[in-house]
């Protein structure tokens, strides 16, 4: 039975119970502290620890989920895995122990033939919690399963609770008994690789006031309302239907897994090392493929660097697989990943169509990241092959944890490449100080992430408030001001009931006209006036975010009087901002379309930011886009403004808008009923953002330009109205400068400028060239006053500052020649091009095999200068901070004469 057709008679079964069947929430977690859907009772979370009261009694789902705290096992073992979906069903107060046990038997029971699983019954194993007789009665008596095949377990086994102080209970655990060639007899307490656990039965009934550990917690009384919650690793259940010993052999990823062998021309199931990094192929293209169709883009940061981590783990063993040689040329990507995204998308498109539809923008996605890392691989070697000499010359066995991090975060190189690279050289890596400075990289970047929507304040904080206020009604599609009430007040994170001028808050209101900012359209400023029992007080408004769906939090300051809540209030936005932002946003939708039509469907938006009369939109594109479609661009919708469309907005279901050939974004999240707007007959998109009435309100949208953001994104940036218009008076002002000043009329001006140019650049190269005869003149000299140190001919010299970065190099080179060959001789010069002191060193080759290096020395001026470089052992240059003078001039001599002592020093 394939995985699609478990999936769908698992649904079947539970909407014919009365359950309602709920989409599977996306990939990416709405709670802030977390990067990923981890479980299947997550996007429940909020029902379950009573927060929320849910909109049904019964559900049922199959829920994707990601996981990667064990990534390194992934592969190594044939249990874990980074993706899995979890087929779950929900009772809230409804149904307990007994209909979660029936329901359960039923379906996995009843023959194929009639919509079921088919499992014989009698190698079916239940164990119930120690104590809990009640559910061992329901399983011996009502189910009929023989007491032999009962099994009472501990808690540790048996129990379930969250981890925290909340909901918990006994669970009921079902094994299939896979048979004696997996194992000893004697059900799941003797041998849990024969008994395959395969659902968790979850009757939440106990609310926990502390939890020390699984074992371990303080039970404070019976929860008001009992639920259940059941989970179906849905991999494990396709391997058992289908008769395979893993979830690496189950339709879905053998097949990728099938594919990665033959492309790699290996043999599954004949070579241990082989085989692991296959399964971790497999494993990691499917979860990548999920992962940017939830909207996720490779990047350093959060849910993005778990992304790229996949991706780059994938193309390294592919490329291992493959025998590709580390750091190749052009052409060292294996090519493997468009081939496998494409095998993923056919495996998973069965159950998830929208791969198929967005296959284009998923492949794009893929292509850039392999191309990207195989541009990391060619420069990350070089800088690490230059760690490795550094931490060698010092007899060192250990590169550190700042050298590793420096690769990871510089030049994208993934640990494990740097662990198994460090090793074919003899070394070892300090993985714990790596690991603490990329958890202290994290830690920054959830904070700064979670600190956005929640304004530092505790995220239960804002789930308490809106189960007890319930959601915010927004008003601000129809109006710009309005009667509220004050419902909540935080300062510092914490509730209050009061806040007095001066106080930064935080404020939540019943209903509001405020948009909060969201789809790329930043939020609304204003002002919120009440009139409490302690008078009349305002906040000014600068912020507005939504936490959690449904609850909009208002940042201010308290201007004066004193705010409290319950008070009555009266929010206003400011209507001028929020017309400019509003244009920005509808023109975001014409650049959008304009740029599909120009470069077709695969120009799909990857991000957005509409701003008062500026907007900036990321897109997808495999390379530059020419300034004349620029132009094509921009005049067609200006064109579009000129015939003043009329812009509408309303709701319909998210298929009757797929139908209509609605633009949604792909990798957003949308509930059953979507709004669209549309300018026209011209532009149609799922949006939840603010939009002029017409779209000649916009006056005029002048593109500034594009440019790369990243791996095959673009993004063009364009003034609106107003600021548009603004811009193209200066612009105009300063030709006319221009053409004063060169005599010259407006069209002339690119000739005119381009000749002045040509002159300029000319007699620039002959300046150059009479500089470098007079450096080169002098070299002699230099030469002769070559420092001795300990036998080593030490030349220090600082050039004018001005001198050509190629010019420095050629002296440094012709003083060396300057020198008896015999005589182990360093040239190091400091000049300062431009605003940053450039040093280069050169050594010759009687004074490489006395143990120097110059990419070693030059790594060490470098930090003297407050910069970085590297080289080869011959020449070397690197760069230093701005600003740099005669003291770190000296220092960064000075470090050289100490490693040319320090080498002295090593060699006697």
């Amino acid at each position: 039975m394939q995985s699609a057709e478990i999936a769908r008679r698992f649904l079947a079964y539970f909407e014919a119970q009365g359950h309602t069947i709920v989409p599977s929430a996306n990939l990416v977690a709405d709670d802030p502290t977390l990067l990923f859907v981890v479980a299947g009772m997550q996007p429940f979370k909020p029902y379950l620890l009573g927060q929320q009261t849910p909109p049904f009694k019964r559900a049922a789902d199959v829920q994707k989920c990601v996981r990667t705290l064990d990534i390194e096992e992934v592969g190594r073992t044939t249990r874990h895995g980074t993706f899995f979906q979890m087929l779950g069903n929900w009772s809230f107060g409804d149904y307990f122990k007994e209909g979660a046990i029936r329901f359960a038997w039923e379906l996995i029971t009843r023959s194929q033939a009639d919509g079921g699983f088919g499992f014989p019954e009698d190698r079916l194993w239940p164990t119930v919690l120690h104590g809990d007789d009640e559910t061992y009665a329901i399983w011996r008596d009502e189910i009929g399963v023989p007491e032999s095949r009962i099994q009472r377990r501990g808690l540790a086994d048996n129990y379930w609770h969250m981890g925290v102080a909340g909901p918990g209970g006994p669970c009921s655990e079902i094994y299939y008994d896979r048979g004696p060639e997996y194992g000893r007899e004697g059900g799941p307490e003797v041998d849990e690789d024969r008994y395959l656990e395969f659902w968790n039965l979850v009757f939440m009934q106990d609310q926990l006031s502390e939890v020390r550990k699984k074992d371990d917690f303080d039970i404070d009384g019976p929860l008001p309302m009992k639920n259940v919650d059941t989970g179906m690793g849905l991999e494990r259940m396709a391997a058992l239907l289908q008769g395979v010993d893993n979830i690496y052999e189950i339709d879905t990823t053998y097949k990728i897994l099938e594919q990665a062998a033959e492309l790699t021309e290996q043999d599954y199931g004949t070579d241990q090392r082989s085989d692991v990094a296959l399964r971790v192929v497999a494993d990691h293209v499917r979860s990548a493929v999920m992962l940017i169709e939830d909207g996720v883009r490779p990047g350093n940061e959060g849910g993005s660097y778990v992304l790229r981590r996949l991706l780059r783990r994938s193309i390294r063993n592919l490329r291992l697989l493959s025998g590709a040689q580390r750091g190749g040329g052009a052409s060292s990507g294996t090519g493997f990943m468009h081939e496998l995204t494409e095998t993923t998308i056919d495996a998973m498109g069965e159950q998830f169509p929208e791969l198929r539809r967005d296959a284009a923008n998923i492949h794009r996605v893929i292509d850039a990241e392999d191309a990207a890392f195989a541009d990391t691989l060619r420069t990350g070697t070089a800088i690490f092959d230059v760690a490795v000499e550094e931490t060698k010359r010092k007899h060192a066995s250990l590169l550190t944890g700042a050298q590793a991090f420096q690769l990871h975060d510089t030049y994208g190189f993934p640990i494990d490449l740097t662990l198994e690279m460090a090793a074919e050289q003899g070394l070892q890596v300090d993985e714990e100080g790596f690991r603490r400075l990329m958890g202290e990289q994290r830690d920054r970047a959830k904070k700064d992430a979670r600190e956005k929507k929640t304004g530092n304040a505790d995220i239960s904080v804002y789930a308490s408030l809106l189960e007890r206020a319930g959601k915010v009604t927004f008003t601000g599609y129809d109006m710009a001001e309005g009667e509220a009430t004050v419902v909540g007040l935080l300062a510092n994170g914490v509730p209050v009931n009061g806040a007095t001028p001066g106080m930064e808050v935080a404020v939540v209101l019943d209903r509001t006209p405020f948009y909060a900012e969201g789809g790329g359209q930043l939020s609304d400023h204003g002002v919120i006036r009440t009139n409490g029992s302690g008078g009349p007080a305002e906040v000014q408004v600068t912020d507005v975010q939504t936490p959690l769906p449904g609850l909009v939090v208002h940042r201010g300051t308290v201007r004066y009087g004193e705010i409290s809540t319950g008070s009555p209030a009266y929010a206003e936005i400011d209507v001028e901002r929020r017309r400019a932002t509003s244009r920005s946003h509808t023109a975001t939708h014409l650049v959008h379309r304009a740029l599909r039509g120009a470069l077709g469907e695969s120009a799909a938006q990857a991000g957005s930011e509409n701003a008062p009369g500026r907007l900036r939109f990321d897109f997808t594109a495999s390379g530059a886009v020419p300034i004349t479609v620029l132009r094509e661009v921009e005049d067609e919708v200006n064109r579009v403004l000129i015939d003043d469309l009329t812009v509408r907005a309303y709701h319909t279901s998210i298929d009757e808008a797929r139908a209509m050939g609605a633009l949604a974004l792909f990798g957003e999240k949308y509930g059953t009923e979507v709004r669209i707007v549309e300018v026209g007959e011209y532009s149609r998109e799922l949006c939840g953002g603010t939009h002029v009435a017409r779209s000649g309100q916009l006056g005029l949208v002048k593109l500034l330009g594009e440019a790369s953001i990243g791996s095959g994104v673009r993004r063009v940036e364009a003034l609106v109205g107003i600021d548009a218009f603004r811009f193209l008076a200066r612009e105009s002002v300063l030709v006319n400068q221009l053409s004063e000043q060169l005599k010259a009329r407006p069209e002339e001006l690119p000739e005119r400028i381009s000749t002045v140019v040509t002159r300029l650049r000319d007699a620039e190269r002959e300046l150059t060239r009479l500089k470098s005869a007079q450096l080169l003149g002098a070299s002699e000299q230099i030469a002769a006053a070559a420092e001795n140190i300990d036998g080593v001919a030490f030349v220090a010299h600082r050039v004018p500052d001005g001198t050509d970065p190629d010019a420095i190099r050629t002296l440094a080179l012709d003083i060396r020649s300057k020198i008896p060959v015999l005589r182990p001789t360093v040239v190091a010069l400091i000049g300062a091009p431009a605003d940053r002191p450039v040093v280069v060193i050169a050594v010759n080759e009687a004074g490489r095999g006395f143990g120097l290096s110059a990419g070693t020395l030059v790594s060490a001026a470098a930090k003297a200068l407050g910069g970085g470089g590297g080289g080869k052992p011959d020449i070397a240059q690197g760069g230093g901070a701005p600003g740099a003078g005669p003291s770190e001039v000296n220092a960064a001599f000075g470090s050289i004469r100490e490693a040319l002592r320090d080498s002295s020093r090593t060699a006697g």
